[in-house]
C-alpha cells in the first residue's frame, strides 16, 4: 500500500518515468522508516531533520546533501516539497559537486504527514503556507533564496549560506 501510494504521488508529476519504480521504492522506504519511528518500532536515538521547500529541487536538496555529508551517521535527514519539480536543479548539482557533495542521485519528492510527524526538526525554506505545521515540532524558517533560474554565482552564494546554516544546526543537535 505504501509503495503503491508512493508510486502514485511521484507519477503525478513525473515527466520521465523510466526510473519511477526505483524512485517509488526509495520514497516508500523513507515513509516506512518514518512510520516505524512514529510507532516506536525503531528508536535509535538519532535526531531526524526534515528539509522542506516548494519544489524540493534546490534549497532542500542542498541542505540534505550537506547534512548527510557533515553529520554522517549521527543523525538522519530527509527532504520534501509542497509541489515537487520533475528533477533536481542542475546548477545546484554542479555547485554542490564543487564542494565534493553529490546530490545527483536525489529526486524531488513530496513531504508526507508521516515524515513531518517523525521529524525532530523541520526546516522550512520558502514554502510558506503550503508547509505543514504539527504541534510539538521544532520548526526553523530559513529565509534562503530559491536557486531556480539563477546564475552559478548566485547559486554558490545560496549554497554557502545553506552550508553555514547546516553546520550551525548540526552543532546544536550535538
Amino acid at each position: 500500500m505504501t509503495l503503491a501510494s508512493s508510486y502514485d504521488q511521484l507519477a503525478a508529476t513525473a515527466k520521465v518515468v523510466h526510473f519511477l519504480p526505483l524512485l517509488a521504492e526509495r520514497f516508500a522506504r523513507q515513509r516506512l522508516q518514518a512510520v516505524a519511528r512514529l510507532d516506536d518500532h525503531h528508536n535509535d536515538g538519532k535526531a531526524v531533520v526534515l528539509f522542506l521547500c516548494t519544489h524540493n529541487a534546490g534549497r532542500s536538496q542542498m541542505a540534505l546533501g550537506f547534512f548527510e555529508a557533515l553529520a554522517g551517521d549521527t543523525a538522519i535527514a530527509w527532504s520534501g516539497g509542497s509541489t515537487p519539480a520533475d528533477s533536481i536543479n542542475p546548477i545546484a548539482i554542479g555547485a554542490m559537486q564543487e564542494r565534493g557533495v553529490d546530490i545527483s542521485r536525489e529526486f524531488p519528492k513530496p513531504w508526507t504527514d508521516e515524515t513531518v510527524r517523525a521529524a525532530d526538526v523541520v526546516i522550512i525554506m520558502g514554502c510558506g503556507d503550503a508547509c505543514p505545521v504539527f504541534p510539538g515540532k521544532r520548526y526553523e524558517n530559513w529565509n534562503v533564496d530559491d536557486p531556480h533560474a539563477m546564475s552559478i554565482d548566485t547559486v554558490r552564494r545560496i549554497r554557502d549560506d545553506i552550508e553555514r546554516r547546516v553546520r550551525t544546526l548540526i552543532a546544536e543537535l550535538d
